[in-house]
């Protein structure tokens, strides 16, 4: 994969020193850079819904457990004021967040820390106990990511809840053609091939990686944007020996779009899980 040319050494007497504003609230950040350098954790409490969507201010104490719901494809809203589900789960003890992830992040490196570091600030403001439960969920890329993060996050969550998951990056790069800039996007800052890129973070060849963690997958029978038999179908086959795997099939339905029926289940096994 084409590299992009890195900057030469810094020496010690000539560190560069970024800063950047931010409106509401303000927030300064600075990263000395050494040749290739690493930026400072920047998010914290004062800031947090700057990073993402928390119902935490509204949660019922005492906080029982975390969960953790990603955007799909394109997902780039902000929330000014807290959701239905958000209201639901804090009604339940249950701090809901919706990381702001670059829209076409398909977990990478980057999304894992960035999800990891906003977790750590809530842990940290509330003084949540390390093993607190967390649930991963989230729909289409954001099912892709909630498989993911669950394999590769600094908490490893007691359940993965995903509803049409993406589970093969590298078939998915050729089944629409939007696809292929969002893929090579996330990953175009990796050493090697972007075949081996797309593999490290692509459900179906993780299995191996994946905790011995409860996973519910639902996949829509008419799912034109994501191929059942592509994608959930190949990854229940891989996981069924080895996993405790609820898998449920919704006929009729297209992408994403769970009946009523099958939404209030999806949302019981988060609730279960933690609760």
């Amino acid at each position: 994969m084409q590299q992009e040319q890195q900057p030469s050494a810094v020496g010690a007497t000539h560190k560069t020193a970024l800063m950047l504003s931010f409106a509401a609230p303000v927030v300064y950040v600075i990263a000395y850079l050494k040749g290739v350098g690493t930026m400072e954790h920047l998010i914290t409490y004062e800031n947090l819904r700057c990073f993402t969507y928390s119902n935490d201010k509204i949660c019922k104490l005492p906080i029982k457990g975390i969960a953790v719901s990603f955007f799909g494809l394109g997902g780039a809203q902000m929330f000014d004021e807290d959701t239905e589900e958000g209201k639901c789960f804090a009604e339940k003890g249950i701090i809901y967040i919706m990381p702001y992830n670059n829209p076409w992040a398909w977990m990478n490196q980057q999304a894992v820390k960035y999800t990891d570091e906003i977790i750590d600030v809530l842990i940290k403001q509330y003084h949540l106990s390390n093993d607190i439960p967390i649930v991963s969920t989230g729909g289409s890329m954001g099912g892709q990511s909630a498989l993911v993060y669950t394999a590769l996050s600094k908490r490893t969550p007691v359940a993965c809840v995903a509803n049409c998951p993406v589970c093969d990056l590298v078939f998915h790069f050729t089944e629409r053609p939007d696809l292929p800039r969002t893929l090579y996007s996330a990953f175009y800052h990796e050493d090697g091939s972007l075949e081996k890129a797309l593999e490290s973070a692509s459900p179906i060849h993780m299995v191996e990686r994946m905790p011995d963690v409860n996973y519910y997958i639902f996949h829509c029978e008419c799912d034109k944007a994501v191929n059942k038999e592509k994608h959930s179908d190949v990854l229940i086959n891989k996981m069924k020996n080895r996993f405790k795997v609820v898998y449920h099939i919704v006929p009729d339905r297209d992408h994403c779009d769970l009946t009523e029926d099958m939404r209030k289940r999806y949302n019981e096994y988060i609730y279960n899980s933690i609760l």
